[in-house]
């Protein structure tokens, strides 16, 4: 499919052919009798485990090791100093819990790469809320041998920026190098299913032109999984963050690109719709009748003298694109964004056909 991509216009929301890779899948749904699988992969999946050694603990012992608190509300920074430096029946337990999720995580990535879009994958990078955590990087790293063990020869990184940021530099990526040539940053959104979090991303092209130094210059988060918002009102907030940004550019003296970037769940279509994937963000996003990129744009029509452009995908697909100054020697490989819910998308270098005449 690489091979044969169609020719690059412009940016177009949840477009196949992006500036330097075809996106062949993202937002694969595949099911078995259970479901679908990557519910069996999601963050919650792991707590589900952890829960149920904890009860089995205290069931045989009489004692929970990791105390009294529930397992929800225990936080990824205290499951890594448990692990780290708790007892040793409390280590034993989250190590139990990870040996849990990494077999469910390895039988996921068997179904991908046994699907026909996913053929030929050379690495699977991960993502997420989950990734950043000590806990997530040793499942991950345990899914690989089971892999390994199996004789899949498929790498399993890391992805290189924390993920909180990776979701907003990516979105750099979704545009042609021209349109980014004189400006300093861009404004970009990072949608999910329990944060929003709003940026400036600094290009410094003057440091690498592949976009490697890109930076998220400030950023805002809102968890407005907390609040009982509508829709309108998520758009309100929305606007008032990247209004706020625009400021804070025009402050520092950052020339900002007439552009937002959006990354977001579910399925994108060419006119910006979603057409299904978005059930956890407040309100009904996947209505015939409302158009977020066009409902960001009435809001903030202009960015300095011009008009504003936005360009949404997928926000496993914009996660992973910041990756790609690391994946330039893969021909094939894709990404998991493990959080509320299992992110994947699959990418394949674009080969760009040689000027005639030359």
């Amino acid at each position: 499919m690489a091979e044969n991509a169609e020719r690059l216009t412009l940016p177009t929301h949840g477009a196949a052919t992006l500036p330097s890779v075809t996106v062949d899948s993202y937002n694969l749904e595949l099911e078995d009798a259970d479901g679908f699988i990557g519910d069996k992969a999601r963050r919650d999946a792991f707590r589900e485990a952890l829960d149920d050694w904890r009860k089995h603990h205290k069931s045989v012992s009489g004692e929970d090791p990791l105390g009294d608190t529930k397992t929800a509300d225990i936080s990824k920074k205290q499951l890594d100093q448990l692990l780290a430096s708790g007892s040793v029946e409390a280590a034993g337990i989250i190590l139990s819990a990870i040996e849990d999720y990494a077999q469910a995580l390895a039988k996921v990535l068997r179904r991908f790469l046994k699907n026909k879009a996913w053929a030929g994958t050379e690495c699977i990078v991960f993502g997420g809320g989950f990734r950043a955590s000590r806990i997530g990087e040793l499942a991950i790293g345990r899914a690989g041998t089971l892999l390994k063990a199996d004789d899949l020869d498929v790498d399993l990184e890391l992805i290189e920026h924390d993920p909180d940021e990776a979701g907003l530099i990516g979105a750099a990526h979704l545009l042609p190098a021209w349109m980014l040539e004189g400006h300093d940053g861009i404004l970009a959104v990072d949608i999910g299913g329990t944060n929003i979090r709003a940026g400036i991303v600094e290009l410094r092209l003057g440091k690498a032109k592949d976009l490697s130094a890109a930076r998220v210059a400030e950023s805002h988060l809102w968890r407005h999984a907390d609040e009982k918002v509508s829709r309108t009102e998520t758009i309100e907030h929305l606007t008032d963050l990247l209004q706020s940004l625009i400021k804070s550019a025009r402050k520092e003296k950052l020339s900002l690109a007439p552009v937002v970037g959006i990354g977001c769940p579910g399925v994108i279509e060419p006119d910006g719709s979603i057409a299904r994937g978005a059930q956890n963000l407040p309100g009904n996003w996947e209505s015939s009748r409302f158009n977020f990129p066009t409902a960001v744009t009435e809001s903030i029509p202009k960015i300095g003298d011009h008009e504003t452009m936005i360009v949404m995908h997928n926000d496993a697909v914009v996660q992973g694109l910041s990756h790609l100054p690391r994946a330039q020697k893969r021909k094939h490989w894709g990404i998991l964004t493990i959080g509320t819910g299992l992110g994947n998308a699959r990418y394949s270098a674009r080969t760009l056909a040689k000027d005639k005449g030359r």
